[in-house]
């Protein structure tokens, strides 16, 4: 049997050999580590899930603008939830939140997936968890970046939540297989969820929490933030994005609202792009 190697094959096996990290593989890539035959199809023999390359038609649009783009996103689930034409949202936070973060996440998230707007998050214990469990409740999208290999559910508690999005949502690595959670993964990751999203809402965090570095790959890709209220003595750095510009979050109509908004601009942006300005 003859087996042609394609440049996609390439890059999924230095993914799997490198187990995802993106420096190794640019490297290798760089230069032009030689590859086998043999090496493709043992590499191929091992995939456990999809996975979509940077050169593949289907990839995402919008990864392709972000630092360090993946090479490799390792899939369970329907990827067309990766549509341009979805409004994606970020919902993120602590994990540990309290009855107030919990209460507000769910009924904001509740009435976001009731307006058609996908969840992106990162299947975290707390905030995250919540998420994605209120959107699977009310029937919503969602979509679960994970910072471990993509058939490792961490943390364990939310494995019931990981196995339904496994069939009926999307859920993404760009780490291979079994690969257990590394604590240098979850903060890398995060420049994937900012990337998906249109937009990203913060509704708990206390001061020094990881979610902000979501925050800041979100605003260095020029994405609005939105921010929940807490009282003005929490440990909140909801409060403090406020005060630094983020919109305060009172229901999920001022989300709503800010990302039709800005889908409209972008859409009358390209109108004018593509007619004379007497067209009319």
């Amino acid at each position: 049997m003859v087996f042609l190697i394609k440049g996609r094959d390439v890059i999924i096996h230095l993914a799997l050999k490198y187990h995802g990290d993106w420096n190794q593989i640019y490297q290798a890539i760089k230069a032009k580590e030689a590859v086998s035959e043999d090496e493709i199809m043992l590499s191929m023999a091992k995939l456990t899930s999809g996975a979509m390359t940077i050169i593949d038609e289907d990839y995402p649009e919008r990864l392709k603008k972000i630092y360090k783009p993946p090479f490799v996103l390792f899939h369970h689930g329907d990827l067309r939830l990766l549509g341009d034409d979805l409004d994606t949202l970020a919902v993120i936070g602590t994990r540990q939140p309290t009855a107030y973060g919990i209460a507000m996440t769910r009924k904001i998230t509740e009435d976001l997936v009731n307006a058609n707007i996908l969840i992106v998050s990162g299947m975290a214990k707390g905030i995250d968890g919540i998420a994605h469990e209120t959107a699977l409740a009310h029937q919503g999208k969602t979509i679960a970046v994970l910072g471990s290999g993509i058939d490792v559910c961490y943390p364990s508690d939310n494995h019931g939540i990981y196995e339904r999005m496994k069939q009926t949502q999307l859920v993404l690595s760009e780490y291979p297989g079994s690969l257990p959670p590394h604590k240098d993964n979850f903060p890398w990751r995060n420049r994937i969820i900012a990337g998906l999203a249109d937009a990203i809402f913060v509704s708990e965090a206390k001061r020094r929490s990881g979610t902000l570095i979501t925050v800041g790959y979100a605003l260095y890709q020029g994405k609005d933030v939105y921010a929940l209220p807490h009282h003005a003595d929490a440990d909140s750095s909801c409060n403090r994005l406020i005060k630094d510009g983020a919109t305060l979050v009172e229901s999920a109509r001022d989300i709503i609202e800010g990302l039709r908004s800005v889908t409209n601009e972008t859409v009358c942006k390209e109108d004018e792009g593509q007619f004379p300005k007497n067209f009319i």
